[in-house]
């Protein structure tokens, strides 16, 4: 999955939510349209070639000056999105970079 294909999902409106992504986006207070432009403007950031449930990536987009991250999987020719949010401290350093966490 590269982000041109995930960019033309998105374009033709070939995108589903899941139940946690649209939760967790609505907990942000982000809107359909704010993912849909961090999508369109996005970059891939991490790939995850299997993680039991097929392919998905970790893209990051920007909704004017907010850092987006959406967690993006394929079901047939759809785009899912798995979960969003927005990456903050102590888990990034920065949009770009991971940061320390309790996981680690």
């Amino acid at each position: 999955m590269t982000i041109e294909d995930i960019q033309r999902a998105v374009r033709r409106r070939q995108y589903i939510y899941s139940s946690h992504a649209d939760l967790k986006r609505k907990a942000r207070g982000l809107t359909i349209a704010q993912v849909r432009t961090a999508l369109l403007r996005g970059e891939i950031l991490e790939e995850y070639p299997d993680t039991g449930r097929g392919e998905s990536c970790l893209v990051l987009g920007f909704a004017r000056e907010q850092p987006v991250h959406i967690v993006c999987g394929k079901l047939g020719d759809q785009i899912v999105l798995i979960t969003v949010y927005v990456p903050e401290p102590p888990n990034f350093v920065d949009p770009w970079i991971r940061g320390e966490s309790e996981n680690d």
